[in-house]
């Protein structure tokens, strides 16, 4: 009787663990290899809900499921607006490739490196744009951008690390925001919500740029 009690058991909790990676945006393989959950050996106060733990050797572990479900989240929010109208920033070299490929199959605009301050604002820059969305990859490097938003009254997303401060973020997506490849799984899930909520693909279709693409070095 007291095996059967013991099978059973297991077998619930198997059955749960698998609901779980079934909510998984991409295969929980995919996260763990990008280390999109690891964070830094700081960490703020208003990043303590998405931790989860902290290592012995410093390094803050942020929350797998958490960080699953704000991509959800994301994702939903900037599907309801058009290509045209978001902005994607990223002043750190390592978010290039992924903020790119994601404008390049979004249709989205980008801007990659430093962004100038004004450029939302001052409608005599060279390089002036309107926008309804921003994204941004970091808080800190992207400040310019940060500032432009709250300044002209649209929502700001951002990419947060255990060491970020969160003032002046309409929405956080807790994550690794400094890795390649954390970054790469990050626009790669987002990208697909995006075309998928739009109906530029097919629930069950391919996105056109692999996840690995999106995480290659």
């Amino acid at each position: 009787m007291y095996n059967v009690k013991i099978l059973h058991e297991q077998s619930e909790c198997k059955r749960i663990l698998i609901m779980a990676e079934e909510n998984y945006l991409v295969d929980i393989k995919m996260y763990l290899k990008s280390g999109i959950h690891i964070g830094t050996k700081f960490k703020t106060k208003q990043m303590a809900s998405f931790i989860y733990k902290t290592r012995p050797d410093g390094l803050s572990v942020l929350n797998l499921e958490k960080i699953n479900e704000r991509l959800r989240v994301v994702a939903n929010m900037i599907s309801k607006y058009d290509p045209v109208d978001i902005l994607i920033v990223s002043r750190r070299e390592n978010g290039w490739k992924a903020v790119k490929l994601f404008a390049k199959v979004t249709g989205c605009k980008v801007f990659p490196g430093r962004y100038t301050p004004g450029i939302l604002t001052n409608s005599a820059l060279e390089d002036f744009m309107e926008t309804k969305l921003i994204v941004v990859t970091d808080a800190w490097p992207d400040r310019n951008a940060l500032l432009d938003g709250l300044k002209i009254g649209v929502p700001v997303i951002a990419l947060c690390d255990t060491n970020n401060q969160i003032n002046g973020i309409d929405l956080v997506l807790p994550c690794n925001n400094k890795g390649k490849k954390s970054l790469g799984v990050a626009f790669y899930v987002l990208a697909k919500e995006y075309m998928k909520a739009r109906g530029v693909i097919a629930k069950d279709e391919e996105m056109p740029i692999s996840i690995d693409e999106f995480m290659a070095e």
